[in-house]
């Protein structure tokens, strides 16, 4: 876990974490990639929820980090439109019945 700049102490997350270039860098370590993958996995869909992508991030972060950082933390935006995956096979389609309701009594 502390490869990947993480605490099992602390609480709570935050998408800003993956614009501190020093917690995207564990964060982007071989050691995190291989070792920790719910990790890894936890932030990828916290970086898609905010709009970027964690590949790119990393990416970024070998390259030129402060640029990107910077770039990305001064825009507030995404680094680009993210087009939308298959569903997955085992999540329900929009038009199947589910009771989310508790029962009338």
């Amino acid at each position: 876990m502390n490869s990947c700049g993480v605490d099992r102490k602390s609480v709570g997350i935050s998408s800003d974490a993956v614009l501190d270039s020093q917690f995207t860098a564990k964060l982007c370590s071989p050691q995190c990639y291989q070792n920790c993958p719910n990790i890894v996995d936890l932030y990828y869909n916290l970086a898609l929820g905010e709009g970027a992508f964690l590949l790119d991030l990393c990416k970024s972060q070998r390259t030129n980090s402060r640029h990107s950082m910077a770039q990305i933390q001064s825009s507030g935006a995404a680094l680009g439109p993210i087009a939308a995956g298959p569903m997955s096979a085992s999540a329900p389609s929009p038009s199947s019945p589910i009771d989310c309701a508790p029962t009338p009594m």
